[in-house]
């Protein structure tokens, strides 16, 4: 039994009734928007570029960072060689003195600041200014060209202060130089300077370690970065990804769904045209096709409202009794008479969308519901509601039970149904917490129950319950006034 749309035979029927043939209508969802592709890669485009924004944010302040460190650790380095070049230079000048035989170098022979690697040479002027060294460290000279030593020699004497610098050796090794002045003691005018020649050395090495290491932590915090970035901007594009998804499967629905009524509604107008009677006796068809086309945007909005939101319904109070009967008084003039057992029930529930849920299973039974063989080719229907329970019952060919999850899956039926109405029956009882369920009827067909989960228990008068008053309705029932046939 199909339980949702109309069926292969439906079809023909109809179409032959108008004179006209409407195509096959396509099994399976139908394929989404050409715009959604689009959609999605600009999403995957965004979500590369967020994640390279915070990746390469991420490299600027690590590089900076690592740079600062760097250069602070080899600046520190260079600081602490200096300090103790400075200290060695000192601590020579002040045993050089002066004595009738001239300058006497006799105490820096077994110091220990002429030991160790930095090499601390004496340079004198001449009385014709012409600079000669009379003592090095290591004895074989000092280590930098003639031409470097001269000048820092002649800087400190010329300003009368230390001076420091860079240079290089013979061999081309990159050293610091610093020259401090010291003294005639019978003139006390500057004789020449104490200079002292160091490099990287040890330091050095540590510099390069440090370095290897802050820049190989750079890159993997780079990197963590850019996974990170990655889950991120995934995360943070997760309700456009949804939207974009939902946004899909509402064009979908409404596009799958509006297919057949447009169509019966335009070949009805198009008979209609060329009926020399005129289109009065068309327009029940053409109402029929309209009322289906709002079933169907209504189907599809509170399926949309689902998908994007299912924990936003609003339930109230509700008496269940009295909106199945409107709705009852609703379907019935404009098909067969539906059979009603309604027992007071109230529940905490979604008016709109228990509403909906309830007309489409009635709605549901009243076109696939027919007797088989009953020359008027009308549907058996009877509705029941007891507590939190609506059953509609038909007398049509009946559904297995293990045929109810293909019923409830968006456009697809085995009995050939590609709707959405049982699809949405079954989301808004997952939204009140409820279920649905399918059975044989006895004597043949099938019954289908949407029950609800939360259950008011009735309260005596003066406790005002929600009533439901829809523009046509007749009336509502009282307690007492139960079994109408």
């Amino acid at each position: 039994m199909t339980h949702d749309e109309h069926t292969a035979p439906d079809r023909h029927r109809r179409s032959g009734a108008l004179g006209l043939r409407f195509p096959r209508r396509t099994r399976g969802p139908v394929s989404p928007p050409a715009t959604g592709a689009s959609a999605r890669r600009r999403l995957r485009r965004l979500q590369i570029r967020l994640t390279l924004a915070y990746a390469l944010t991420t490299l600027v302040g690590v590089g900076a960072l690592s740079w600062l460190v760097i250069r602070t650790d080899a600046r520190s380095w260079e600081s602490a060689e200096y300090e103790e070049m400075y200290r060695r230079a000192s601590v020579s000048a002040s045993l050089l003195y002066y004595d009738d035989h001239g300058l006497e170098l006799d105490g820096l022979h077994d110091d220990e600041a002429t030991t160790g690697r930095i090499q601390v040479g004496v340079v004198r002027a001449g009385p014709d200014g012409r600079l000669s060294t009379v003592f090095t460290s290591f004895g074989t000279g000092l280590s930098v060209p003639a031409a470097q030593s001269d000048r820092i020699v002649r800087s400190a004497m010329r300003r009368d202060t230390t001076v420091r610098t860079e240079g290089h050796a013979h061999d081309g090794r990159p050293v610091y130089l610093l020259a401090l002045p010291f003294y005639n003691d019978e003139t006390h005018r500057t004789a020449g300077a104490v200079v002292t020649i160091g490099g990287p050395g040890q330091g050095h090495a540590e510099h390069r370690r440090l370095e290897t290491a802050v820049l190989t932590g750079s890159a993997v915090l780079t990197a963590l970065a850019a996974v990170a970035g990655q889950l991120i901007s995934g995360r943070s594009l997760r309700p456009a990804w949804e939207a974009l998804e939902a946004q899909e499967r509402l064009l979908a629905d409404a596009a799958h769904e509006l297919r057949t009524p447009v169509a019966i509604l335009r070949g009805s107008v198009d008979i209609a045209d060329r009926d020399p009677q005129g289109v009065e006796r068309h327009l029940p068809r053409i109402r029929r096709a309209t009322d289906r086309m709002a079933d169907v945007v209504d189907n599809v909005l509170v399926r949309g409202r689902l998908r994007a939101a299912p924990d936003t319904y609003e339930p109230v109070p509700l008496r269940l009794d009295q909106l199945v009967e409107q709705i009852c008084d609703e379907l019935t003039p404009s098909g067969a008479p539906i059979t009603q057992h309604l027992h007071e029930s109230v529940v905490e529930a979604d008016p709109a969308l228990v509403r909906i849920a309830t007309r489409n299973l009635l709605d549901n039974a009243l076109r696939h519901g027919r007797t088989p063989g009953d020359p008027r080719d009308r549907a058996e229907v009877e509705v029941t509601v007891l507590g939190p329970t609506i059953a509609v019952a038909d007398r049509g060919p009946g559904v297995a039970t293990g045929d109810l999850p293909g019923l409830l899956e968006r456009f697809r039926s085995p009995g050939g149904g590609t709707g959405i109405g049982l699809a949405l029956v079954q989301e808004i009882a997952a939204a009140h917490g409820g279920s649905i369920t399918v059975a044989q009827r006895p004597g043949g067909g099938a019954v289908f129950a949407l029950t609800l989960r939360n259950t008011v228990p009735p309260r005596p008068r003066p406790w005002r319950l929600l009533r439901l008053r829809l523009p046509g309705s007749r009336k509502t029932h009282e307690p007492g006034d139960r079994m109408r046939g």
